[in-house]
């Protein structure tokens, strides 16, 4: 592809966590003078097929992504997958057991938080999902995300942000926070690979621990997201030093899910973005 402009590389709809369809989404990145856009749902290339249905028409690039929940030591770790074969069957069926495991994740904060004394049910959450526009019936459950668990406790009170929802309760070291048995960041390389996509790390910045990420590293990936919205500019220049050692390409993303009750997670689209170029790269 040639350099002709920018993308952002990260970015979620109703199809997953996100807020907005992945039809909207194609739309917000053309509003922010963007050429392309990667749908990365957690765990599914469900809204991929609607996002490239508009980016034909309004004359936006859509990348097929997907980001993988992995976990190492006991740290969630996300990979970012670009390119997959959409209709590889044992990929797909990888990604059901993915969603499995998320469900089940769910179950087992909501168990921690109701020995807190904060009782949500599924219902609740799904009807969280439903109203953001996502799917109904018994598949919801397997798209909830924590940001519908921290929608609801800010609508009941508990907490006054989202962001106060994952720094008390669902993100590392809340009350409420669990690591589920998951695979390990190498397994998500390479079910990605096999799929004929490329893998990239999602927000090291994230993570807390440099020495894991270059653990990861060297063990084998095709990129480093060395620009996301949670990422200082300090982080951003260690991480594009690190890629840089390790002959990787750096990707941009702005990890778009939206707002929730007036409060954005992460970045609007287009926060971060890249030259298009990098497309090249990675697929080279």
């Amino acid at each position: 592809m040639a350099d002709v402009g920018q993308v952002d590389l990260h970015a979620h709809t109703t199809a997953s966590d996100g807020v907005h369809s992945p039809r909207e989404v194609v739309r917000m990145a053309k509003d922010a003078g963007l050429c392309g856009i990667a749908i990365t749902d957690h765990d599914t290339l469900d809204g991929v097929a609607e996002a490239r249905e508009e980016g034909e028409k309004i004359g936006i690039l859509v990348v097929p992504g997907v980001e993988i929940s992995t976990a190492i030591g006991g740290t969630d770790i996300h990979v970012l997958g670009y390119f997959v074969d959409e209709r590889d069957k044992r990929f797909l069926e990888r990604l059901r057991s993915q969603r499995e495991t998320r469900a089940k994740r769910n179950g087992m904060v909501l168990a921690k938080l109701a020995a807190l004394g904060i009782r949500i049910t599924m219902e609740e959450l799904v009807a969280v999902a439903r109203s953001a526009g996502g799917k109904e019936g018994e598949e919801a459950a397997l798209t909830i995300g924590r940001p519908h668990i921290a929608q609801v406790l800010v609508e009941r009170g508990v907490v006054s942000s989202v962001r106060e929802a994952f720094d008390g309760y669902l993100g590392a070291g809340g009350a409420a926070h669990v690591v589920p048995p998951r695979i390990t960041p190498q397994e998500a390389v390479r079910w990605i690979r096999e799929a004929g996509g490329k893998a990239v790390l999602a927000h090291p910045g994230l993570y807390g621990n440099d020495e894991l990420v270059t653990g990861i590293l060297s063990e084998g990936i095709d990129g480093l997201e060395a620009y996301h919205s949670e990422h200082s500019r300090e982080q951003e220049e260690r991480y594009a030093a690190l890629a840089a050692r390790f002959g990787l390409p750096v990707t941009a993303g702005s990890d778009f899910h939206g707002s929730r009750n007036g409060e954005l997670l992460h970045g609007r689209v287009g926060d971060r973005r890249i030259s298009a170029g990098i497309l090249d790269r990675l697929r080279s």
